[in-house]
């Protein structure tokens, strides 16, 4: 996969699997295009070349919305929340497509079961809420589109200790939902704790992948991402 930004190159070559069922954590440091990387396969970022295949089928070109309602859904950075809105209206809004709709109240009792908090602030504007509740409620918005792909830019970023606790506790959960996760996390020990495997991204490339054992066995990804020699 290549996307550019004007004359910018902020992919080049980037080949990423997540298999069913999996969860593969994307690790560098800030720049390195990893967002860049989650977008595109959601339809914010137009590709210049290459493709995104999933379930079989090729999508690039497709709107967000359509891409939304094959089964891929983004969680994205900073959580977008509409703030004006209830905690109860921003969840609705995230089954607006027609398989979604026909599951919206199974789904939306699903989150709720999830994530508590937003039960006792279903009538609360979203504003109101802490970090961590919003990226709560950016969560479960995601999830009343019943994806099959969750997409998580950056979930921890900012939030309280306990907060980036129950982010990575659910990562870890999805598995059980029937859900595969993109995570795209700078926190690297905390992502691969809770993925099966790893891709490290350095200025628009992968140049290291594998499972989270292998990673932190790696000497050069511990040193220059892991921060843990």
């Amino acid at each position: 996969m290549e996307v550019r930004y004007g004359e910018a190159r902020a992919l080049e070559g980037v080949n990423v699997d997540v298999g069913d069922g999996e969860v593969v954590a994307v690790l560098g440091s800030n720049g390195v295009g990893k967002s860049t990387l989650v977008k595109s396969i959601a339809g914010w970022v137009s590709i210049r070349r290459g493709t995104v295949e999933f379930l079989g089928e090729k999508i690039p070109g497709l709107a967000p919305e359509q891409i939304c309602e094959r089964g891929i859904a983004l969680v994205p950075e900073g959580r977008r929340v509409f703030g004006d809105l209830t905690v109860s209206e921003n969840l609705e809004l995230g089954a607006f497509n027609r398989r979604a709709r026909l599951r919206r109240q199974e789904s939306m009792e699903q989150v709720l079961e999830l994530f508590p908090k937003l039960r006792e602030r279903l009538g609360q504007r979203a504003g109101s809420l802490s970090g961590g509740e919003q990226q709560m409620l950016a969560i479960g918005r995601a999830l009343m589109a019943c994806p099959r792909l969750l997409l998580m830019d950056e979930p921890s970023l900012g939030l309280a200790p306990v907060m980036a606790d129950a982010v990575f506790r659910f990562v870890g959960e999805a598995r059980g939902l029937g859900l595969s996760v993109l995570l795209v996390e700078q926190n690297a020990v905390r992502a691969l704790a809770v993925a099966d495997r790893g891709v490290v991204m350095d200025r628009g490339r992968v140049v290291a992948e594998g499972s989270k054992e292998e990673l932190m066995r790696d000497r050069q990804v511990q040193d220059a991402y892991l921060g843990v020699r």
